[in-house]
């Protein structure tokens, strides 16, 4: 079975679309995952816990304080067992409650202490959902990592007409199998990726760079891995933490960066050049500390290094980003083709959040066309790169 190991905590808030997680625990046991169910007091108004722990086989945690005759303090014992932490349905109170940090049961308590993949199935009226202070919560989630599995929209147990209603249960278990059993699409493909920031010595105390966390770059790196590649890591100075099964190597000029890409070319065939070089640096470079009250700099321009992949990479795919503030799509496009690049990732820094950002909102600029997307976790902008090069 596709899930035999796994273990999956669901948590259960009190909506009427109660009754349709019962499918979904079903659907999880069907793939041999392990369930545990955390019932709000209520959820338990609409399914009885006894309902959960027969479909489930394992006891439902309801009470903070029930005494369970073992000694682990049980949110987080379940927090640190999850795999996969699910929140269907997850309701306007609830969803406020993750957003704002508050952690007053069993199951807010358990939110705040996992540290796994956290997913959640808003279910609410229409009017609920729309609201403004709903979207700002979710949001606030969404920006943490937290994975959102859609709302419907349809005809709901109020009787408004509206988004709103749970997703139904085979599309929730079916989003959280791709989670956690990434399809290996990219068994024996080898990727370059490039990521974070070069930096440029002025002298020994200073040095031009740009405002690049690597992100981005680290993202990529993760969901390539957990598709099955053998992936490498340019890395340049960076604040996000990159996963060690990568192939790291560390630089810290925009020509190291270039020299350890090009070297590297023949033995790859994906390039994502999610680093961000400096484009130029200093002519000039003082072993001492430069005091002067004026201080004139000339620079020379750096090696470009997706250019130089794009111009040798043959039938082998390349990934540009282009951070742009004006113009954008124009900008993107003359990127496209100066770089013989496949796919390039706009961003427009002027009016979203890109730098040190966990979210980001981008367009994907092909010799077809352009598509928008709408703000995102990186991560998910990772997936829909890898998406779009495994289905060429």
């Amino acid at each position: 079975m596709k899930l035999q190991g796994k273990n999956v905590v669901i948590g259960v808030s009190g909506g009427i679309a109660v009754y349709k997680v019962c499918q979904v625990v079903r659907g999880f046991k069907k793939l041999g995952a392990n369930v545990d169910v955390i019932m709000t007091e209520n959820a338990t108004e609409f399914v009885t816990p006894l309902t959960f722990e027969t479909l489930s086989c394992n006891p439902v945690t309801v009470d903070m304080f029930t005494r369970s005759g073992h000694w682990e303090v049980e949110h987080v014992s379940l927090a640190k067992k999850a795999d996969l932490l699910l929140v269907c349905p997850a309701t306007a109170n609830v969803i406020g409650k993750f957003a704002n940090g508050i952690a007053d049961d069993m199951l807010t308590t358990t939110f705040m202490a996992c540290a796994a993949t956290k997913v959640v199935c808003p279910a609410m009226n229409c009017a609920m959902y729309e609201s403004e202070a709903f979207q700002t919560n979710l949001d606030t989630l969404v920006k943490r990592g937290v994975m959102v599995v859609e709302a419907e929209s349809g005809f709901l147990a109020c009787g408004d007409t509206g988004k709103g209603r749970m997703a139904e249960p085979q599309a929730i278990v079916d989003y959280c199998e791709k989670l956690l059993m990434p399809e290996q699409d990219l068994s024996g493909r080898k990727v370059l990726v490039t990521c974070g920031a070069t930096q440029e010595k002025l002298d020994d105390a200073r040095c031009i760079t740009n405002f690049s966390s690597g992100k981005m770059g680290a993202a990529i790196v993760n969901s390539a891995i957990e598709r099955g590649a053998e992936v490498t890591v340019i890395l340049g100075n960076h604040t996000a933490a990159i996963n060690p099964q990568a192939s790291i190597v560390n630089i810290e000029t925009t020509r190291q960066m270039y020299d350890e890409t090009v070297k590297r070319a023949d033995e790859h065939d994906i390039f994502i050049m999610a680093g961000a070089p400096c484009d130029y640096r200093p002519e000039k470079y003082s072993d001492s500390k430069i005091k002067t009250d004026e201080l004139q700099v000339k620079f020379v321009k750096n090696p470009d290094i997706a250019e130089k992949i794009g111009e040798t990479k043959g039938n082998k795919f390349l990934c540009v980003f282009s951070a742009e503030t004006d113009d954008c799509i124009a900008n993107a496009r003359k990127k496209l083709n100066k770089k013989h690049a496949d796919l390039c990732v706009m961003n427009d820094v002027k009016h979203n959040a890109v730098f040190g950002s966990d979210v980001n909102t981008v367009t994907f600029v092909t010799e077809q066309g352009e598509t928008a997307y709408p703000e995102m976790s990186k991560r998910a902008v990772a997936d829909l790169i890898f998406d779009r090069i495994t289905a060429k």
